[in-house]
């Protein structure tokens, strides 16, 4: 499975946007803390990421928790195939989300809390 079939076509499109702004800025002091624009989650057990922006090939950028929540990148495509129960259940894009904080606070609170709260 592609890993845009994974996402809503906007925010596949915002993600991109997100990653050619922040690209010029990397390292820099103007580096953005972007909100999240997506939240995926596994429906049968651990794993959670909210991302905030990732490049045409599915190379993004978010917090990730498997139990330790860390920022870092990781590869949607890898996500993706991931196959659950027998291969019927799949990574899921949680489309309630609504992100009302930079992925910074979310962050700071996983940490405290032990895992993502959103």
């Amino acid at each position: 499975m592609d890993w845009k079939n994974m996402l809503r076509v906007a925010d596949v499109l915002k993600l991109v946007e997100n990653w050619n702004e922040q690209q010029p800025l990397k390292g820099t002091s103007e580096e953005r803390d972007f909100v999240p624009v997506a939240k995926l989650f596994n429906p049968a057990g651990a794993g959670t990421w909210l991302i905030t922006e990732c490049n045409e090939d599915g190379l993004a950028f978010g917090l990730v928790d498997f139990g330790y929540p860390e920022l870092g990148y990781f590869d949607l495509n890898e996500i993706a195939e991931v196959r659950l129960m027998g291969g019927f259940v799949r990574i899921e894009q949680d489309l309630h989300f609504q992100a009302d904080k930079p992925l910074s606070k979310y962050a700071e609170e996983a940490r405290f809390h032990g895992s993502i709260k959103a």
